[in-house]
């Protein structure tokens, strides 16, 4: 017996419940898997089977865990394999959980911690961001319900859930809540990086619109986090990600919301610098029209050699070409044209077309101040960027300019702020670049040339005074830091409150996706630790705090 396996066993006969595999080829199969994880792992994903039972706890080979797998969207996470996958169906399943990962200390101490991924739909491009090779992965997929509170002020979302699910609960009762744009985009991960909608300019990021979160804090306890119970914490999730724990609900406002105008308008590329005037036009209009959202998109046809521009055109209710709008839609010629009147699940669907599975995928984001000279020189520089890789195989390249007008950044305060550190005192323009390939060998490259386009985009930017410091989460490449652009006060908060919650850096060092606070450029200490007297002393394994009933579900 090899001496992993010796390990193994040793651990194994520690585990209430846990029973050696009788069927040989399954017995194989598992030594194997253990040779390439570490004891503490393969322990740990036993503890797991043995305190939420055989069936939440799957294993390569699997049909749980193979379906788990193919339903990343980039390529990049499907090709990790962790140990184990563990679906919880409870908020009391994910506290059994993380209480079984993180309180076992004498294992760990001995074999070292588990390393686990915590995944809701697992949209994310970068590799490991929800997913751990030879660890263990969370995937809260089957935690997707959603109920509308009676009086229709409220909808509750399962931390597992997509857009898709909310939307189509909610279109059948003319009612939205301000969500992401592309169907099967996760509700957790879009929210705790801030998020943006196209109800951004009525009500502000996604996160703004978070009345209360449910969530599973480092040793397993289960509380609620609103304006009035642990307030801090309910700061830190607008914009935290996952720093704090699992968020198993989120509770968000709802509104009123039948059919509206919405879909793409495509140009050929030679119409770029009059639609960039467009667009900076929008953005800068005084009177913004808070009904109107907009994605002005450049994307390279590798196939033809060619670029064409993509408005994703969106009015929030159901008037037909609005004069907000009559820039864009008067430019000809137009090589499409899909725009209706329908309502939002259908919109999304049409933006998730646009976003296929199966290939590798990178998003890497900057911001930038409003000026046409300068987008301008941003789509020469996206064009000479693709001259780089476009013998790359099944290149797809786009870059994207979302506005930011102060009257989406100006709403955060309404509702207690949040820590993304964005004021109301301008116009901005949030940059976006997307690449899709689909051979391994072109990762290098195609990640040197995104760091290179923004690399020289900053510097085209600084010398005019339209470099933004803050980063998107939700469009950050692994290399960049989104938490460090918050600001150095807004970081040292969250890392604050990172200490009372989770004490022991469970969410910075056990955690092995998403971006952490302490290794943040903007960090005020690099190293985690705590102290006495900012220690939350909670109950474990499934101890309930927060009276959620505190919170008007009105405001």
């Amino acid at each position: 017996m090899r001496p992993t396996f010796v390990a193994a066993a040793a651990l194994f006969a520690a585990v209430p419940g846990w029973a050696s595999p009788t069927d040989p080829a399954e017995a194989s199969r598992l030594w194997a898997r253990a040779d390439a994880s570490s004891s503490a792992t393969v322990y740990c994903c036993n503890a797991l089977k043995a305190a939420l039972g055989d069936f939440k706890v799957s294993y390569e080979g699997a049909n749980s865990y193979n379906s788990s797998l193919q339903t990343y969207w980039a390529l990049q996470q499907v090709e990790l394999n962790p140990y184990c996958i563990v679906s919880p169906e409870t908020p009391q399943d994910v506290s059994k959980a993380i209480a079984t990962l993180t309180q076992a200390t004498w294992y760990s101490e001995k074999f070292g911690e588990c390393q686990f991924a915590v995944r809701g739909a697992g949209h994310t491009p970068w590799a490991g961001s929800s997913n751990v090779q030879d660890g263990i992965t969370i995937d809260l997929g089957a935690m997707k319900n959603v109920t509308v509170s009676p009086d229709r002020s409220m909808v509750s979302i399962g931390g597992g859930a997509r857009w898709m699910d909310v939307y189509m609960t909610l279109d059948a009762q003319n009612l939205s809540t301000s969500g992401g744009r592309v169907a099967d985009v996760g509700v957790g991960g879009l929210t705790l990086g801030g998020g943006m909608s196209f109800f951004a300019p009525r009500y502000g990021f996604v996160c703004d619109n978070v009345l209360n979160y449910e969530i599973v804090t480092s040793n397993g306890t289960l509380i609620n986090a609103n304006a009035t119970s642990y307030p801090d914490l309910f700061w830190a999730l607008k914009g935290g990600s996952n720093n704090f724990g699992v968020v198993t609900r989120f509770d968000m406002k709802a509104f009123e919301q039948g059919k509206f105008w919405g879909g793409f308008i495509v140009y050929p590329g030679q119409l770029a610098p009059q639609l960039i005037e467009a667009f900076v036009a929008f953005n800068n209009a005084s009177d913004y029209d808070p009904y109107a959202a907009l994605i002005n998109s450049y994307a390279y046809e590798a196939s033809l050699g060619v670029w064409v521009v993509a408005n994703n055109v969106e009015y929030t209710k159901p008037e037909a070409y609005p004069a907000t709008f009559k820039p864009f839609t008067d430019i000809k010629p137009q090589l499409e044209n899909t725009m209706r009147i329908s309502n939002l699940t259908d919109f999304t669907l049409e933006l998730e077309a646009s976003n296929a599975y199966g290939r590798r995928q990178l998003f890497a984001t900057s911001t930038y101040g409003n000026d046409i000279t300068l987008l301008n020189e941003l789509f020469q520089l996206a064009n000479s960027t693709v001259l780089d890789i476009k013998n790359a195989t099944d290149l797809v390249f786009s870059m994207t300019f979302q506005a930011i007008p102060s009257v989406i950044t100006s709403k955060s305060a309404q509702t207690g702020g949040n820590a993304l550190g964005m004021d109301g005192s301008k116009n901005r323009v949030l940059t976006l670049i997307t690449i899709s390939w689909v051979n391994a060998d072109d990762d290098a490259r195609i990640n040197a040339a995104a760091k290179n386009f923004f690399g020289k985009a900053d510097a085209a930017a600084v010398p005019k005074g339209l470099k933004e410091d803050w980063i998107y989460l939700n469009y950050a490449a692994q290399w960049q830091d989104p938490i460090g652009s918050y600001g150095p006060e807004n970081v040292a908060k969250l890392q604050n409150i990172s200490k009372v919650y989770d004490p022991s850096g469970v969410f910075q060092t056990q955690v092995t996706g998403g971006y952490k606070l302490f290794n943040s450029q903007g960090t005020v200490s690099g190293n985690y630790s705590t102290t006495a007297n900012n220690t939350l002393l909670l109950g474990g394994g499934g101890a309930v705090g927060g009276n959620v009933s505190t919170y008007d579900s009105s405001t």
